[in-house]
């Protein structure tokens, strides 16, 4: 059973990852993620009831932390914690200015205690319950210190700006959150449901497929499904990207989570709301970043002996600087306090993960769902990508057939309804494109045995005769062509001529690919003499055709085994589900794509826009490279500030900077990624 809780009160990267590896320990929680970025906590487990003792479990190491249940808001207020920062600033200001020394010293302990007691109550209980150090304890020895060495003022002067570092970090976290979120904010609240004698509002989880429901202008679609009426346009750009309109009418398929931009339109639906494109979109983006990619796993180790080596290297400071540079007890006292002040890792945990989420964040506003950080960093190492044809490279909406009839003892109805009782049990792209063609209904109750054999055909059985349907090598024809043979009782009865066309852009996008040196394939099952044209049109560096699923999957060991980088493969039907999944990036179609190849890809593209892959590789790119800016940066300052203190050229002043400075800036560095108007 899987579990997923809202996190109140994780105002802090290094608790959850404390919190993480604390439940990870407990035998009773498996696959335990907290995520930092969502504030959400998700584990699977056995048992029932586990919210009271997941509860205690994280104030073992997270005092502060409770559980919310999932559809709950978490509150971010910050508004008493500026109040109580504005106070404490108010009265340093009037000790500082009292010429009273009793009244002084007083005020600034009055100063003190408020800034301090809820840091120091969390330090002591988490020290306390399990032996933990945090930044809280460090902060706290820090000041405390800072009062007992005479630098009273400084002391307050570093918990000030430690409030005002932690207030601004809270509100720039905040901020990137809300900001992805809006970019997924497609969910739809109500579906008007058409009755016999009313419309009725309701949760469009209460709606069933065949059901009629209305969208006014302005409303967002709930449910995907056919247009029996009207005509408008269609606002796509929050699944999609695009931000042209879309001209849909009577029998267009139109998807969930677009918003009816003009006319009143009924829709048909032909999904429940469990599995329209909406409900799989918010899946995929809300599970996406459980997923850890190796650079976050790293960082998230090095955090846990950072810390340590920092305080060990304060203590060194404290007791030996003395005896090596002949200084005062106070003085390396003072420098080592620096030590603790730099010594908390957040800049460092914090940027990483919230940088996978908003390279994420990002993909889905440009219609890219990735299903994992891991997935989005290894984008990055693509150096080759392998095509499936139909569906992918071309439209696998065939737009028209010719029927070429071989014997004249069937009429044109006859051999047309052979090809529609048996392709109307199939889910194959070209099956539906002939039952599109042909928009005629048929009755197919009939039919047995009905038998789909991937990658060749179908057979059945209808009135005592055999029905082959497929391949020119299924039915056992001399010809080797790309049409679909009709084979009745063991004689070759037609076939038809398909006429497929590619899909817009295409031969830009592998041009740029080819560009970018990644090299690109096809893999097809379609004829030698059309795969070898189709990828000397569009500049392919290899073909391979005529093969079967199977066939692919080998090819696509072969290529893994001897590649170098990291191999994508992109497809879109149920015989491409082996190949995706094995591939290092499995990349889908959302739109027509089957649900198995959409469940083993890795990466779906929502409008089957191949030029998609470009983006994500761009976004990869550019998370990938503003991760390495902000660990450079946070690594390099604190590096010198810990040098500079040592020798005695810095301040605490300097110190606070190096903790919660360095890390506001590296979140505001992060949500660089959402600015993609110049991705790579």
């Amino acid at each position: 059973m899987k579990y997923k809780y809202k996190l109140q009160n994780l105002d802090c990267a290094n608790c959850a990852r404390r919190i993480e590896e604390h439940l990870q320990k407990d035998n009773k929680l498996n696959n335990v993620v907290v995520n930092f970025s969502k504030l959400t906590l998700s584990f699977t487990s056995n048992e029932d009831n586990l919210k009271n003792y997941v509860i205690k479990k994280i104030k073992e190491v997270e005092p502060e932390v409770t559980l919310l249940e999932e559809d709950n808001e978490v509150k971010e207020s910050i508004t008493f914690d500026i109040l109580k920062l504005l106070l404490a600033i108010i009265i340093t200001i009037i000790a500082i200015l009292i010429k009273i020394p009793s009244i002084k010293t007083i005020l600034f302990i009055i100063a003190y205690f408020i800034l301090l007691y809820e840091i120091a109550i969390k330090a002591l209980k988490l020290l306390i319950k399990s032996f933990t150090i945090d930044e809280n304890l460090l902060i706290t020895i820090s000041c405390i210190g800072a009062y007992l060495t005479d630098n009273i003022v400084e002391g307050l002067m570093v918990v000030i700006l430690y409030n005002i570092g932690e207030i601004l970090e809270d509100i720039a976290v905040n901020h990137s959150r809300k900001s992805i979120a809006s970019l997924m904010d497609i969910k739809p609240e109500y579906a008007n449901l058409k009755t016999k004698d009313e419309i009725i509002k309701t949760s469009p989880n209460n709606i069933k497929t065949n059901d009629i429901i209305i969208v006014k202008k302005g409303e967002r679609i709930p449910l995907d499904g056919l247009i029996i009426k009207g005509h408008t346009k269609l606002n796509t750009v929050a699944l999609t990207g695009e931000t042209k309109l879309r001209e849909v009418t009577i029998n267009d398929e139109v998807l969930s989570g677009c918003i009816n931009t003009e006319d009143l339109i009924e829709i048909k639906v032909t999904k429940n709301y469990e599995n329209s494109t909406v409900s799989r979109i918010l899946d995929l983006v809300e599970n996406a970043t459980d997923r850890k990619a190796k650079t976050e796993n790293f960082v998230s180790k090095m955090a846990k002996i950072y810390t340590p080596i920092v305080i060990l290297l304060a203590l060194l400071v404290a007791l030996t600087f003395p005896y090596l540079l002949h200084i005062t007890y106070n003085e390396s006292i003072y420098r080592a306090l620096s030590f603790l002040v730099i010594s908390c890792p957040c800049a460092i945990v914090i940027s990483v993960p919230l940088s996978y989420f908003t390279g994420i964040g990002a993909s889905s506003k440009e219609g890219i769902l990735i299903k994992g950080s891991d997935y989005l960093d290894s984008l990055k190492d693509v150096n080759k990508i392998i095509f499936d044809k139909t569906g992918t490279l071309t439209t696998g909406n065939i737009n028209s057939f010719t029927l070429e009839i071989l014997n004249n003892k069937y009429s044109k109805e006859e051999i047309i309804n052979y090809y529609l009782q048996g392709e109307t049990y199939s889910n194959h792209p070209l099956a539906k494109s002939i039952i599109n063609y042909f928009n005629k209904k048929i009755n197919s109750k009939d039919v047995k045995d009905f038998k789909e054999i991937t990658g060749k055909g179908i057979s059945y059985t209808i009135n005592n005769q055999k029905v082959l349907i497929g391949s020119s090598s299924f039915v056992k024809s001399s010809s080797i062509d790309n049409s679909i043979y009709l084979k009745i009782d063991n004689e070759i009865i037609a076939y038809l001529k398909r006429v497929d066309t590619l899909k817009p852009h295409i031969k830009e996008t592998l041009t740029t690919l080819n560009d970018m040196n990644i090299d690109t394939l096809i893999f097809t099952g379609d004829s030698k003499e059309e795969s070898i044209a189709l990828a000397s049109k569009l500049n392919i560096t290899k073909t391979e055709y005529e093969l079967l699923p199977e066939d692919k999957y080998r090819l696509l060991e072969k290529e893994l085994k001897n590649n170098h980088g990291k191999v994508a493969f992109v497809g879109d039907g149920i015989n491409d589900a082996p190949s995706l999944a094995r591939s290092d990036i499995g990349i889908s179609m959302g739109n027509i794509g089957s649900a198995s190849a959409i469940e083993a890809s890795d990466i779906v593209i929502i409008n089957d826009d191949i030029s998609k892959i470009i983006t994500a590789i761009k976004i990869s790119k550019k998370t990938n490279r503003i991760i390495k800016e902000n660990l450079i940066f946070a690594i390099l300052i604190k590096i010198l500030v810990l040098i500079l203190a040592s020798l005695g050229l810095s301040s605490m002043w300097h110190a606070v900077f190096a903790d919660t400075g360095v890390t506001l800036l590296t979140i505001i560095n992060t949500t660089r990624i959402l600015k993609n108007k110049k991705l790579g």
